[in-house]
């Protein structure tokens, strides 16, 4: 069975970080690409950031470029998302993702259920 679960969600002041945490059980993880996503409240899901399965390839949304990093442990099949300088505009559920492709494109298969993150001003 294959499961991605998010940890390191929570409540932080505007210009904190947070880093979030998806480990990855029941499917290959070191050829999979692995991608953030995040939802608003009341709006659609959207690519944050994504990383292959060697570290080769990764992107980032505009919006979070310089501020956000993708990183992958492929020993411990896990995922990270560091978040700097985090703005009220980062609230959001983030979702992690599997799947094979180049980041941005990748066939995402494979979902977790999401962190919570709410930046206060």
């Amino acid at each position: 069975q294959v499961q991605l679960v998010e940890s390191g969600g929570g409540l932080v002041q505007a210009g904190g970080s947070l880093r979030l945490s998806c480990a990855a059980s029941g499917l290959t993880f070191s050829i999979l690409t692995m991608g953030w996503f995040r939802q608003a409240l009341g709006k659609d899901r959207v690519f944050v950031a994504a990383i292959t399965r060697g570290g080769r390839d990764i992107d980032y949304a505009d919006s979070v470029k310089g501020r956000f990093t993708i990183s992958r442990d492929n020993a411990k099949n896990t995922v990270y998302l560091q978040m700097n300088s985090l703005e009220r505009e980062d609230t959001a559920i983030y979702s992690c993702a599997a799947g094979l492709g180049y980041p941005k494109t990748a066939n995402y298969n494979y979902w977790g259920q999401g962190t919570q993150v709410t930046v206060s001003s």
